[in-house]
């Protein structure tokens, strides 16, 4: 079976290394899926959820991404991301507090540049709160 070298990274951490028969990510443009032997790419992700169908089979895995870039060679896909949390580590609590705080940010902003930066959070935030809901229905 043919399998494809996955890592995530975040300027904090290595979030995820391994072989994968499967991966599924936020594009700019919509979803994408990338399977071994994929068309070498590089495009902008969004916030959302990558998810990876481990090559040894078990569990898929999540990982939150707030938006970077994916690269994808014939054998190996690297998703450089701006911010990211594994599934496990999500704080439903903190993403809908985060997001209120945000919303409030925008009502409040006095210039445009405030505006786009409280936008810009409430969309990360509004995109974490999608993750864990589509997270649970696994």
């Amino acid at each position: 079976m043919a399998t494809i070298h996955v890592d995530v990274v975040s300027a904090e951490a290595n979030i995820y290394s391994g072989e994968a028969k499967f991966v599924a990510l936020p594009g700019e443009m919509g979803e994408l899926g990338i399977f071994p032997r994929h068309t070498p790419l590089i495009t902008r992700i969004k916030a959302g959820a990558v998810r990876i169908q481990p090559a040894e089979g078990g569990e898929e895995v999540f990982v939150f991404v707030a938006g970077g870039i994916l690269e994808v060679q014939p054998g190996k896909v690297t998703v450089l991301a701006d911010t990211a949390i594994r599934g496990h580590d999500l704080d439903e609590a903190k993403a809908v507090e985060a997001k209120k705080i945000a919303e409030e940010a925008m009502k409040n902003a006095k210039t445009d540049i405030d505006f786009a930066k409280a936008q810009g959070e409430f969309a990360t935030m509004a995109a974490q709160i999608a993750a864990i809901a589509r997270l649970r229905k696994r």
